[in-house]
């Protein structure tokens, strides 16, 4: 059975910073893609930033680049959303995901499969 689990969520003031990590390890596939995607309440999810193990290459949501780093440890069993410069309106429940991609990019939640609880971010500012 495939569990993601995320950490680090909380609550911070605006331009601060925040690191998110998610558990993947029960994942087992070789080369997969690796998400975060965040949620508003009473909207669906967006894709904030995608990487594929296979290769390390990197997507990102047009309103987080240049903020945020999606990255993962050697063994990709951990994945990571180094969040800077964070802004009230990031504010959301962030979820990891897991799944092997799809016609639609990595961003698209039709790219995965697996996905965890989600983690609160809040900015105030």
């Amino acid at each position: 059975q495939v569990l993601l689990a995320e950490s680090g969520g909380g609550s911070v003031q605006a331009g601060e910073s925040l690191s998110l990590s998610c558990d993947v390890s029960s994942y087992s596939a070789s080369r997969k893609y690796l998400g975060w995607f965040r949620q508003y309440p009473g909207k669906e999810r967006e894709g904030v930033a995608a990487i594929y193990t296979g290769s390390g290459s990197t997507t990102y949501h047009d309103s987080v680049k240049g903020r945020f780093t999606i990255s993962t440890d050697s063994n990709a069993h951990t994945v990571y959303l180094q969040m800077n410069s964070l802004q009230s309106d990031d504010t959301a429940m962030y979820i990891c995901a897991g799944g092997p991609g799809s016609w639609y990019g990595p961003l698209s939640q039709r790219a995965y499969n697996y996905w965890g609880r989600g983690t609160q971010v809040s900015v105030s500012s």
